[in-house]
C-alpha cells in the first residue's frame, strides 16, 4: 500500500511538473541595449525567470540617437553578448537585427534576427505562442511579418513606445522607440488580428531606480560594477535635469514584470490612434512600480549567487 502511495504521489508530482514546464512563455527579447542602461535591467530580470523559455535576444537599431553610429544595431549586439558573458550559466543566443529602419511598409529588412524570429515561429508547436517583447525599434519583429506573414497567428506583440492617455484615448508618438521606426510601429498598429500589446511611456515612466539605493544592492561583484560603470559613463542627452544621474527611469524592465506578474498592473483595451487601421489592441494603463522594484532585486540575488 505504501508502495503505491508512493508512486501515485510521484506521478502527480511529474505531471504538475510537466504541466508548468509546458506552460513556460516561449519569448524572444528584442533590444536596443547600447542605447541606454535600461535594457541591461530589462535582460538580467529575464535570465534565469522560471516562467520563461528564453529563445534568444535579437539586437535593435537606434539610428535616431545623436550617439549613433553607423550600426548601432550591432553596438547592441555586442553589447548584449558583453551582458551574457558575465551571466554564464544562463547562456542564450544573441542574434543580430537589422542596422536599418524599414524604407516602407511592404519591404523588410531582412536580418538574422527577422529570420530567427520566423524560425522560432515555426518550430513551436500547435497551440502555442511566440512571445516576443521589443525593448527598441520595431524594425526586426515587422520585418519578420512582412517576410512569412503566415506566422501573425503564433505571435503575441509587447511593445516599449508612445505617449497614451488613457482617459481621452488620445496618443503621442514622438516618443524615442517610435520614432527610431515609425514606419514599422505603423505596420504594427495597422496589422488586423495581430496580438499587440503596449507598454505605454505614459505608464512605465514612474519605475524610477534610485541611484545610492541601486549601487549598493548591485554590489562590487563583475555583473554589479559593469552595470555601475555604465550608469556612471552615459551621458543622457535628452535632458540636463538631474545632472549627477541620482534617478534612473527603467522603461524596458516593466514589460518583462509586466509578463512575470501581471496582478501587478491593469491592461485595457483601446481603439488605435486616428491615422491607423481602427481596430483593438491592448495597453498597460498602471504598474505596481514598489512591488516591481522590490521583485527586482530578489530575482538579482539568485544571479549573482
Amino acid at each position: 500500500m505504501k508502495n503505491l502511495i508512493f508512486i501515485f504521489f510521484f506521478l502527480f508530482s511529474f505531471l504538475i511538473s510537466a504541466q508548468k514546464q509546458e506552460e513556460k512563455l516561449q519569448i524572444i527579447i528584442d533590444a536596443d541595449t547600447a542605447n541606454e542602461i535600461d535594457d541591461l535591467f530589462a535582460i538580467i530580470r529575464a535570465l534565469g525567470e522560471p516562467r520563461f523559455e528564453l529563445l534568444g535576444i535579437t539586437s535593435a537599431q537606434f539610428h535616431t540617437s545623436p550617439y549613433a553610429t553607423t550600426n548601432t544595431a550591432l553596438e547592441s549586439q555586442e553589447m548584449n553578448e558583453a551582458l551574457i558573458n558575465l551571466i554564464p550559466k544562463y547562456q542564450v543566443p544573441i542574434i543580430i537585427g537589422s542596422p536599418f529602419p524599414l524604407e516602407n511598409n511592404k519591404t523588410p529588412q531582412t536580418s538574422e534576427a527577422s529570420q530567427f524570429i520566423i524560425n522560432q515561429a515555426k518550430i513551436l508547436p500547435k497551440g502555442k505562442k511566440l512571445h516576443l517583447v521589443i525593448l527598441g525599434s520595431c524594425t526586426n519583429v515587422a520585418s519578420a511579418l512582412l517576410e512569412a506573414p503566415e506566422i501573425k497567428s503564433k505571435l503575441m506583440i509587447y511593445y516599449i513606445g508612445f505617449w497614451h492617455d488613457p482617459v481621452k484615448n488620445t496618443y503621442n508618438k514622438n516618443e524615442f522607440n517610435t520614432n527610431n521606426d515609425t514606419i514599422a510601429t505603423n505596420f504594427l498598429l495597422d496589422y488586423e488580428g495581430l496580438n499587440f500589446q503596449v507598454m505605454s511611456a505614459t505608464t512605465c515612466q514612474y519605475l524610477v531606480f534610485d541611484k545610492a539605493i541601486t549601487f549598493e544592492k548591485l554590489g562590487n561583484n563583475i555583473l554589479g560594477k559593469y552595470i555601475k560603470e555604465r550608469w556612471e559613463s552615459y551621458e543622457r542627452w535628452w535632458t540636463k535635469n538631474d545632472l549627477e544621474k541620482k534617478r534612473w527611469i527603467m522603461w524596458d524592465l516593466a514589460i518583462i514584470q509586466a509578463l512575470v506578474h501581471p496582478e501587478w498592473t491593469k491592461i485595457k483595451s483601446f481603439k488605435t490612434p486616428l491615422e491607423n487601421r481602427p481596430r483593438e489592441i491592448q495597453i498597460y494603463t498602471d504598474i505596481d512600480t514598489l512591488k516591481i522594484q522590490d521583485n527586482f532585486w530578489n530575482h538579482y540575488k539568485t544571479l549573482i549567487n
